[in-house]
């Protein structure tokens, strides 16, 4: 199955749905919306383009380097080209009201030859700029969602042919329904039952516990759980960004991970005072090590996911960490991420937090976010504030 144009047309209003869906505040008319997109999802974006313009938006478009013209500046780059700021990005993130992201790689691999601090250098550079969207989205002011487009690397390193990997990706996104955006609103409403569950339940300590995972996190005050605000597409996971300084044990991601240009397989994690102390992997071990020490929150964790197999329609490895962190197959998944934590989990007014309250309340703050999946059977065990023991997730579900 191909994504033809009348697929494609379906996919534009479920992204714009996500759009909407993603912005506290609400979208009016000569709003600033940017489609930054790679070069193979160009037919996507002149759909979006002419639906945005339909709705009486100002599309900016915006092409992504392709995976060569990367290669080439990391590989040619001096410091200070590394660490150089596009003029006029800021003012232009400070007129935006809207993002959409296609992700279309021509290349997984690309990368692997480039020194990995040099790739974090360039990421530390860029943080102020996504630091203003930030901000924006916290006030209500800007909403963003991404998706991606298949792509033959994407497909040769998922094992699959072109037209398989398209298939998976019409069908996980809902696109083989005559009316995609309404199954997707009602996925929106049954998530929101299971997120309202886990907010009313007063967790003090989560336990994961599988074959290879002994992992204890503490969610931390002032905390609620999210998934599937439309920032991404597909998404099926609920996740919040945990007080990181209540992280130990042993965490392992069986599901192989691609990242700026790397594979890493089978990575182990050791967690001691909140820290990743230990980083081992048996394949890509060094880049991950070296990723880890990007900025000060690279060791720490910004993230704790959990998706619920019943509404994931994904159950394979896709190469692309957007569909494997919302894998739902035989056990679910659950996911780790290093890095930045999001600030939507906060139980409050986000428009009021401040980046002083963030760290008093252990909201990691880093350059840097990573996901990693683990899709082994798993035990999740929620130790409540009044004392009690409660299984929240076994065998790839909530258990609401």
């Amino acid at each position: 199955m191909k994504l033809t144009h009348d697929i494609m047309d379906k996919y534009g209003d479920v992204l714009l749905w996500a759009l909407r869906t993603a912005r506290k505040g609400r979208f009016r008319k000569r709003d600033v919306v940017l489609v930054n997109y790679h070069l193979d999802a160009l037919p996507l974006a002149e759909i979006l383009h002419k639906k945005l313009l339909h709705m009486r938006f100002h599309p900016i478009l915006r092409l992504r380097p392709t995976s060569r013209m990367e290669f080439t500046f990391f590989d040619m780059a001096d410091p200070r080209q590394l660490e150089f700021q596009t003029p006029g990005q800021a003012e232009l993130n400070e007129g935006l009201n809207g993002a959409i992201y296609l992700f279309a790689p021509d290349s997984l691999t690309h990368l692997s030859s480039v020194d990995p601090l040099k790739v974090g250098k360039a990421a530390v550079a860029v943080k102020p700029f996504r630091d203003i969207l930030d901000r924006r989205d916290e006030k209500g002011l800007f909403g963003w969602t991404l998706c991606m487009v298949p792509t033959p690397a994407l497909a040769e390193h998922a094992s699959i042919s072109m037209g398989r990997y398209s298939q998976e990706v019409i069908r996980a996104c809902f696109l083989d329904h005559d009316d995609p955006v309404n199954r997707w609103e009602q996925t929106y409403k049954d998530i929101g039952e299971i997120k309202k569950w886990l907010n009313s339940l007063q967790i003090k300590l989560l336990h994961l516990e599988s074959e290879t995972v002994d992992l204890r996190i503490r969610p931390g005050t002032k905390r609620k759980w999210v998934g599937l605000s439309g920032h991404n597409i597909p998404s099926f996971e609920i996740f919040v960004s945990p007080d990181w300084r209540g992280t130990e044990g042993v965490y392992f991601s069986n599901q192989p991970s691609f990242r700026s240009g790397n594979r890493v397989e089978n990575i182990k994690l050791i967690f001691k005072k909140g820290r990743a102390v230990q980083i081992e992997a048996e394949k890509g071990e060094e880049f991950a090590v070296k990723q880890s020490s990007m900025d000060k929150g690279a060791a720490r964790v910004g993230e704790f996911s959990l998706t619920d197999k019943r509404f994931s329609r994904i159950n394979r490895f896709m190469a692309n960490t957007l569909y494997d962190e919302n894998y739902g197959g035989r056990y679910g998944n659950s996911h780790v991420a290093l890095g930045s934590s999001y600030s939507d989990t906060f139980d409050g007014d986000r428009s009021k937090l401040t980046a002083q309250m963030k760290k008093e309340l252990g909201f990691n703050e880093s350059a840097f976010h990573w996901d990693l999946v683990n899709i082994e059977k798993k035990t999740v065990t929620a130790h409540l504030v009044s004392g009690e023991r409660k299984v929240i997730y076994e065998n790839g579900v909530f258990t609401v």
